[in-house]
């Protein structure tokens, strides 16, 4: 049984990585829906109380990451290139198919104002990320120790969109202005790029687990609907349009694809 969890945890987070190449796509909210989200934000939180139990978890995920993100890179890259409506669509689907495990740890009993609050709370929230003005990040590198800070900063406001579900990573960094700066950075090794900007992501992951746990066991209920209300959004940014002819019958076929198999995976955390 052992065995069979670590092997669930790598394949957890595998499909976590993989979600962090769709634009637009959130790996938090996956990690959400596959319902490995909390013991995610408590290993790193609370990564003392059981340094070894800890770092095994964190390793066997970050295994599946790295993983996920190499093997379906180009797959996924070719996938949304070539199809790009009916994969949005699967995405869609996955999404929808984790919302029935949100509303579950939400606990609610009964439908009140406040949890349509606290939901577009959520939904606002994911949709300011789009008002940030473009560039807002950008430094020249002979800026000295501005440049630096202005990395570090960018780091933080990163680590909020990693560790949040429904918000993309990689369309914080487009919005940015900051995304072919990353990737030429990490191609060619830039240290004095990826270094004040990796003291950033440190930083602000510590600190946003931090907030969200102490969140999660307070205000439980309003934490998983603002969540929620932060995966609908993300529904929002991705949404494809409505397609027509041949069309939506694939679509609808990805669709149902994407949110069996969430369903199935997310039972099989439970």
């Amino acid at each position: 049984m052992e065995k069979k969890r670590k092997l669930l945890t790598v394949l957890q987070g595998m499909i976590v990585g993989g979600t962090m190449l769709v634009p637009g796509a959130s790996g938090g909210s996956m990690a959400m829906i596959l319902g490995i989200y909390d013991r995610l934000i408590s290993s790193v939180s609370s990564f003392f109380k059981d340094v070894k139990g800890n770092f095994l978890f964190l390793a066997l995920f970050c295994l599946g990451g790295g993983a996920g993100i190499l093997v379906f890179a180009r797959p996924l890259l070719y996938l949304i290139e070539r199809f790009p409506m009916p994969m949005m669509y699967f995405f869609l689907g996955a999404v929808a198919g984790g919302v029935p495990l949100i509303f579950s740890q939400a606990e609610i009993k009964k439908v009140s104002w406040k949890v349509i609050v606290y939901i577009l709370v959520g939904i606002f929230a994911v949709c300011l990320i789009g008002l940030i003005p473009e560039g807002s990040f950008q430094s020249d590198m002979e800026a000295g120790m501005v440049s630096y800070l202005m990395l570090v900063l960018a780091g933080i406001f990163a680590a909020v969109a990693l560790v949040l579900p429904g918000i993309s990573v990689s369309y914080l960094f487009l919005v940015m202005g900051m995304y072919d700066e990353i990737m030429r950075s990490i191609s060619t090794l830039y240290l004095p790029f990826l270094l004040p900007l990796g003291v950033g992501l440190l930083l602000g992951v510590i600190l946003t687990t931090r907030v969200l746990e102490t969140a999660m066991h307070r205000y439980p209920q309003a934490t998983y609907l603002i969540i929620l209300g932060f995966v609908f959004g993300s529904m929002v940014q991705v949404f494809p349009g409505i397609p027509y002819g041949v069309n939506f019958a694939v679509c609808m076929a990805t669709f149902a694809a994407g949110f069996c198999a969430i369903r199935y995976l997310s039972s099989k955390e439970n």
